[in-house]
């Protein structure tokens, strides 16, 4: 990976390091080019601080006339999961429709928009977009987009490989996980948009939290439904130094409840995920690994609860991490010019404290 230190004068009493993330050469004709992967080696951010949210969906109506007109062709992609829109701009929805796509991310899990303008509104209008729906994260360490902290970089090519290589040592390069649920208040819905799709290949797959808890038996689930697990930042802040790169916020742990109540649909689903999940509260180790690694097997196997979703030119998938776990499949070759690159940027809204069954709320 070829990476550039730029130094960028902010004020006269700031300066802002930024370390590209690619090779500029690579990029001369590529429409996308204020996008591509940087570093901010600077900022540096205090801890997140508690915020009052209220979900979108809780004030849709339920029936989603709005969102779903006749002019618009809604399609389950699986009857467990996922969901494809076709017919409507998500930069021209109203506050209405917004608000039922809240609730219809909830229930589906996944909504998958074609032929959006999305990617091209600019910076700001996608920032708001976002903004509708709850604060914007900030990732601790990821690659983001110039100036723009909130829109995490998706960027997998020739000259960055670096998703690749940390997960070099494994069978599979697959790896659920909920975004970033080691937050105090984790992601509500996630937004994210390629800019670059390889031909064939780099699909995402969703599994449904909510079916992984309905699959489970009954005394497993009252079991799961009194316990807290452990989300922890601190592996993905280490690894990050270790790799030489900039942490912008001190890493930190929750104890969420294993099983949580969307706020807006009621439902019970699974709340733990193996990238960010280290153990269960109360329990020994032997135990806590045990279970563990029945609900990782679990959410990752469960094929008949998961969706796989095929990017094309004009796509953005929106997701709620409260009811899902999702994972990106690297299954085609970076160095092949007939594959492509797979470049995009992900916009995070963060949510609610997650609370259990029978008033069980996470701790810290």
């Amino acid at each position: 990976m070829s990476t550039t230190a730029t130094t960028i004068k902010e004020t006269e009493e700031q300066i802002l390091k930024l370390t590209l993330a690619y090779d500029k050469e690579i990029h001369d004709q590529y429409k996308y080019t204020h996008y591509l992967p940087v570093y901010d080696e600077k900022t540096f951010f205090p801890p997140i601080q508690p915020f009052d949210f209220v979900d979108r969906g809780l004030v849709a109506n339920k029936a989603k006339p709005n969102l779903l007109a006749p002019s618009v062709t809604h399609t389950k992609l699986t009857p467990v999961i996922g969901s494809e829109i076709r017919g409507l701009q998500l930069s021209q929805l109203s506050d209405l429709q917004k608000d039922e796509l809240a609730l219809l991310i909830a229930e589906r899990g996944v909504v998958v928009f074609r032929d959006q303008d999305f990617k091209d509104i600019g910076f700001d209008a996608q920032k708001a977009f976002g903004r509708y729906f709850g604060p914007l994260h900030i990732h601790q360490v990821g690659a983001h987009v110039k100036d723009n902290l909130e829109l995490h970089n998706i960027y997998l090519g020739p000259d960055n490989e670096y998703r690749n290589q940390r997960r070099s040592n494994r069978l599979t390069s697959t790896g659920y996980h909920s975004d970033v649920s080691y937050e105090h208040q984790p992601p509500g819905i996630t937004i994210l948009t390629l800019l670059s799709v390889p031909s064939t290949g780099g699909d995402t797959a969703w599994a449904s939290q909510t079916a992984a808890y309905q699959r489970l038996s009954p005394p497993i689930q009252a079991l799961l439904e009194g316990l807290r697990a452990e989300h922890s930042g601190y592996p993905q802040a280490e690894g990050a130094k270790r790799d030489g790169k900039f942490v912008r916020r001190d890493p930190v742990k929750s104890e969420h409840p294993i099983v949580r109540i969307h706020p807006a649909t009621g439902q019970k689903a699974l709340f733990v995920n193996p990238g960010f999940t280290k153990r269960i509260i109360g329990l020994k180790d032997e135990e806590s690994e045990a279970l563990l690694k029945l609900l990782f097997r679990h959410i990752s196997g469960g094929q008949d609860f998961q969706v796989r979703v095929k990017w094309e030119e004009g796509t953005v998938a929106l997701w709620d991490n409260r009811v899902t776990a999702h994972t990106a499949l690297t299954d085609y070759n970076v160095h092949n010019p007939q594959e492509g690159l797979r470049h995009g940027f992900r916009i995070t809204t963060q949510g609610d404290v997650p609370k259990g069954v029978n008033g069980l709320e996470s701790v810290w």
